[in-house]
């Protein structure tokens, strides 16, 4: 078993593995979040959706699976720097030499990482984690607005959405091949649907973005406390 782990096969289907928990991980939240298109109702009773028990045990689950990705990434491309130079963690696919993400994963999971932790700093703090310590969660309209009523910010955060884009359009794809779907016929389909599923997932994320922006300025928002912010 420890050779499966420690053979470049093992190493990257940890990676596949753990990065198709952060495609579901992306998927579930770009959805939650677009309900915010709909209405302030609508995305309240998302959010409220992601308190249910079954959801509350998932998502430490997926971020789990999220952050094992990223550790271990930052640890094959230390150990792949130290013994071949400046050779990248993901190998090069074949026909892939090419392709600007490929060449640059550690750099977007650089930014995508570290813009995790300002995004943390707005939400997960204000949210999730008042509700795990049994405390009154914040009204996540007004965590929108407040977040995204910023202009630097925003840009900031249409950063990252460029940034996981890219990610995206690479591990997408070369996670189902590692995971043995790896034909002329298959590669070529996964690579087709890595761009429509990034393309989908941070363009709603981007959309929901700038709509929070624009609403932010349209009007105050109540907090949950009574006061117009």
């Amino acid at each position: 078993m420890a050779n499966i782990f420690s053979s470049s096969i093992g190493k990257k289907l940890i990676m596949s593995i753990s990065g198709l928990f952060l495609v579901i991980f992306l998927l579930l939240h770009a959805v939650i979040n677009s309900l915010s298109l709909i209405s302030d109702e609508a995305f309240q009773a998302g959010c409220d959706f992601m308190s249910l028990p079954i959801i509350t045990v998932m998502v430490p689950v997926l971020a789990l699976g999220f952050i094992i990705h990223i550790l271990y990434a930052f640890y094959l491309s230390a150990t792949n720097l130290k013994a071949r130079g400046r050779q990248r963690y993901a190998v090069a696919h074949k026909g892939d030499a090419s392709s600007w993400a490929s060449k640059n994963m550690l750099v977007l999971g650089i930014i995508v990482l570290g813009v995790l932790g300002f995004h943390l700093t707005h939400f997960w703090a204000d949210m999730q984690l008042l509700h795990f310590q049994g405390e009154h969660q914040m009204d996540p309209n007004f965590l929108m607005d407040r977040t995204f009523g910023n202009l630097f910010v925003t840009i900031i955060y249409l950063v990252w959405f460029a940034a996981l884009w890219f990610h995206l359009t690479h591990g997408f794809w070369s996670a189902f091949q590692t995971l043995g779907l790896n034909n002329n016929i298959w590669i070529k389909r996964w690579k087709i649907a890595a761009y429509i599923f990034a393309t989908i997932i941070c363009g709603l994320f981007a959309v929901v973005a700038v709509a929070a922006y624009f609403n932010a300025g349209a009007a105050p928002v109540e907090c949950g406390c009574g006061h117009a912010h």
